[in-house]
């Protein structure tokens, strides 16, 4: 039995007694209660949650697979349907179950019904036919490329009254259907002029057709940059962009960048660089060659999760009193107190943190904006603190720079916010095999006869300590020659502490 209460002015409260199973739920429904029934999957607040991270996170913790059908963002919510009951009740059971990076938890509405609008309005077998002749005809196979621009208007899809509009998911769904079949190994896909104004239906091209390199989605109706975070599975080389209303956001047209997604191999190079060097100091015992990475008037503030019942979590109690978090912190003097404005106060209070060993191949790097005079990129990873109490926890963090180009090809940190949390069991067992050394921050790792050969002569040609060595060849992925360019470069730059070299008697 359903009960409603309400009141005039008053919030509106339904409470459901006797609920009945899901299964049996469905079969009142339906027309027949067959197991092909459809169910409407609704997360609330989802529209925050990048799609891959959030299929795969529920696909995680649900008993059974599922695929999901028509997903898609409406305001603040992400929806997706499935065809079967026994799915439905296994994704119910997921509800509360997923954490996000703000240890806020994740619930999941289940709903009996109709057909999704790309299975109601699915192409007739005569109109795939004739989409898949024209797409055929638009494919250039020296290039693997295949240029769909103006499609609504191609003469052969006119002329057989087939209106192909990108922007239903039924259109879109059909055209990615036939690219994933017949064009598995698609470079380039051009869709400019097609008025698109969202990537709701293009986004499964990342599972689909992971092969693309170059998206063109020039001259459509795109309004917001978010729309571009349903690309993020793509490993793009080139995203072409203009013409878009969202253009109109960047500050400077002449600085607009064609290859927004992961922007150019020298921006790449430049911020991989950046990062192997600033973690390189930042694990050291001595932070304070940090330093030279920050504009004298940089910004900093670092974030750990608020849990309300438990204001100051014992795991994370070192950063406890440095976390600006603003849902706790009240007294805007202590949040001014927070910030740190210096580079002197902000390497000051970078010492004052656990010290660590950063797992670089955990590093999941994103830049998401970028002009001749700054980088905005963010760093998502795992470290092991490495003394203390909390020797040998395994935190997960998230780091976004706001960074500006140095003369001697370097970046120089403006502003810095650093979020840690304890790290989920998957990102622990990430770090399991990296045992901590009780006697110094370095990690001893278990080296093969190979890997100990190169840390010998990497160390006798440095003039470094053996432990520094290691470190070195190990955030350049053991490649030798990298770890020496790198190593000449901080030293010219004066970046290695002096305590890293071996003493000369």
């Amino acid at each position: 039995m359903r009960v409603k209460w309400h009141n005039e002015g008053h919030i509106h409260v339904t409470v459901w007694r006797d609920r009945k199973p899901l299964k049996r739920e469905m079969r009142e429904n339906t027309q027949d209660g067959t197991p092909g029934s459809w169910f409407k999957i609704t997360i609330p607040y989802g529209g925050k949650y990048e799609k891959t991270w959030l299929v795969n996170s529920i696909q995680d913790h649900c008993s059974v697979p599922f695929t999901p059908v028509d997903f898609h963002y409406v305001k603040n919510e992400a929806r997706f349907f499935v065809q079967d009951a026994g799915i439905a009740s296994a994704l119910k059971d997921v509800s509360y179950k997923i954490c996000d990076e703000e240890s806020q938890k994740i619930s999941i509405f289940v709903n009996p019904s109709n057909e999704p609008y790309s299975v109601r309005y699915k192409l007739k077998p005569e109109e795939m036919k004739q989409l898949k002749l024209t797409m055929h005809k638009r494919y250039d196979v020296s290039h693997e490329a295949l240029d769909l621009q103006s499609l609504r208007f191609d003469p052969d899809l006119v002329g057989h009254d087939i209106d192909i509009i990108l922007n239903r998911r039924n259109c879109m769904a059909a055209t990615l259907q036939i690219i994933e079949e017949n064009f598995p190994e698609l470079l380039s896909l051009n869709l400019s002029n097609n008025k698109l104004y969202q990537l709701d239906g293009l986004s499964d091209i990342i599972q689909m057709v992971p092969t693309v390199k170059v998206l063109n989605l020039s001259k459509n109706e795109l309004t917001l940059v978010w729309e571009l975070n349903k690309m993020k599975g793509l490993k793009l080389e080139e995203l072409w962009l203009e013409g878009n209303p969202l253009c109109d956001t960047f500050p400077d047209q002449s600085t607009y960048i064609r290859s927004v997604s992961r922007g150019s191999e020298k921006l790449k190079s430049l911020i991989l660089q950046f990062l192997q060097q600033y973690y390189l100091i930042y694990d050291s015992e001595d932070r304070q060659g940090l330093l030279c990475a920050y504009h004298y008037k940089a910004c900093f503030s670092l974030t750990i999760p608020f849990n309300p019942k438990d204001p100051a979590p014992s795991s994370l109690c070192k950063y406890f009193k440095e976390s600006r978090n603003m849902k706790k912190i009240k007294d805007p003097y202590l949040r001014v107190q927070l910030l740190k404005h210096t580079k002197h106060d902000i390497v000051c209070s970078l010492s004052t943190l656990p010290k660590t060993q950063h797992d670089i191949s955990s590093f999941v790097v994103d830049m998401w904006f970028h002009t001749e005079m700054m980088l905005c990129f963010s760093v998502n990873g795992v470290f092991k603190e490495v003394e203390g109490r909390s020797q040998g926890s395994v935190r997960a963090f998230t780091r976004t720079f706001i960074a500006t180009p140095t003369n001697n090809s370097s970046l120089c940190i403006v502003n810095d916010e650093l979020f840690v949390r304890d790290a989920s069991p998957n990102e622990t067992q990430s770090m399991s095999s990296i045992p901590v050394s009780s006697s110094t921050s370095s990690s001893v790792f278990i080296l093969s006869k190979e890997q100990q050969e190169m840390v010998q002569a990497f160390s006798t040609q440095s003039g470094m300590k053996p432990e520094w060595s290691q470190k070195c060849l190990q955030d350049n992925e053991w490649n030798y020659t990298r770890a020496g360019q790198v190593f000449t470069m901080l030293k010219n730059e004066g970046k290695i502490p002096e305590d890293a070299f071996k003493q000369i008697a």
